[in-house]
């Protein structure tokens, strides 16, 4: 197949929408101190490592994923401390379970005689993929922009809620990126004005690990609300594991269309192998947010700069030139992420991950070489 011919044939057989999409870019790191993408920095200990190792030579690989799985719902339900009366969906990545979520709640809205796409609505910025998700079932997508503070707009998101009846509203806890926890009242008008339209609210936990304040303990209040989390920032972002805690019933119907044998008998036993670890885990966390502490303290001394409280691994930065400052730190040799294109509101904003305290030192003397 020659060239035209192959353009040819992209240009008929793939969707408009997604020839006009960017893919998801990953940024080269190598060589460099990584402080894009809110990984947990520390690799298991040595014995851990070996430990491990043996588990995951010993299994079966000619085989699909067994009960096992089972065990590892059981785990995490156990280590969630879910609700009697809920259950839990694993995904490859919470990636999945929203791809999954948008699958399962594609009904059209009735307006008149008419019929007219699902939507799903959440604060932005946010999470690119809320909004991917939408776009590649065919939903529609409706963003309602944060303060200027990146606090939630209540008069808007309800506003929004009252004329889009959306079939599912996120509210990331904390936000992804600014890394902020919303107002409690807030959020408690927005899940009561979801149901009274009979959509479904996703509390997306994924940064839990590091946060003051869970919503794992007001889930009964509610049989429409979810509560999404992932064991990427608890430690295994390579692992590829995340998991959503709902009502029984409900979360029995949008189980229907996860894909059977989903999660790898690699990535089940890594996670099972974790969670009985997880005081390693914990420590690891309690070790950044100490951290976090200290950046937040060090940021507060830098002129020309202005930063956000964080309840995550990761800390919103403004500077004078974003695209300037993260190009001068990258050719120190630290990668952070310029977030200043996501949205008007993140105008010459950089997302600075936590670190371990060596490479927070670099990146702090990066970040003031750069300024």
């Amino acid at each position: 197949m020659n060239d035209d011919s192959l353009n040819q044939l992209i240009q008929t057989r793939i969707r408009q929408d997604v020839l006009s999409m960017h893919a998801y870019a990953v940024q080269n790191a190598a060589g460099m101190v990584k402080l894009d993408a809110m990984e947990n920095p520390y690799r298991l200990p040595a014995a851990m490592q070996a430990q491990l190792g043996q588990r995951l030579g010993a299994l079966a690989l000619n085989r699909y994923p067994d009960g096992r799985v089972n065990d590892l719902r059981q785990a995490l339900a156990d280590y969630a401390q879910m609700p009697d009366g809920f259950d839990i969906m694993l995904g490859n990545g919470s990636d999945e379970l929203i791809s999954l979520l948008a699958l399962a709640c594609d009904v059209p809205c009735q307006a008149g005689a008419s019929q007219l796409p699902a939507t799903i609505l959440s604060p932005v910025p946010g999470f690119v993929m809320y909004a991917m998700s939408a776009q590649l079932q065919g939903l529609k997508f409706i963003g309602v922009p944060l303060t200027a503070d990146f606090e939630l707009d209540a008069a808007a998101m309800l506003a929004a809620i009252a004329r889009y009846s959306p079939a599912i509203t996120y509210l990331a806890y904390p936000n992804n990126p600014t890394a902020n926890l919303w107002d409690d009242a807030v959020i408690e008008e927005i899940i009561e004005a979801v149901g009274a339209q009979g959509g479904l609210v996703v509390m997306d936990e994924a940064y839990q690990p590091f946060a003051s304040k869970s919503y794992i303990d007001r889930m009964g209040k509610h049989g429409h609300v979810l509560l999404m989390r992932t064991l990427s920032k608890f430690g295994l972002a390579g692992v590829r594991l995340g998991y959503m805690m709902g009502p029984t019933a409900l979360i029995a119907e949008i189980d229907k269309v996860r894909p059977p044998y989903n999660i790898s008998v690699l990535n089940c036993e890594c996670a099972l192998f974790a969670l009985e670890n997880k005081e390693v885990f914990a420590t690891q966390a309690l070790d950044l947010i100490g951290q976090r502490a200290m950046l937040l303290e060090a940021l507060g001394n830098l002129p020309g700069l202005t930063h956000w409280n964080s309840d995550a691994n990761m800390i919103l930065v403004r500077v004078a030139d974003s695209t300037q400052t993260f190009e001068a730190m990258k050719a120190q040799g630290v990668l952070v992420k310029n977030v200043s294109k996501m949205h008007p509101l993140l105008a010459n904003c950089l997302r600075l991950t936590v670190g371990t305290a060596d490479e927070n030192r670099l990146m702090l003397a990066a970040l003031e070489n750069s300024l």
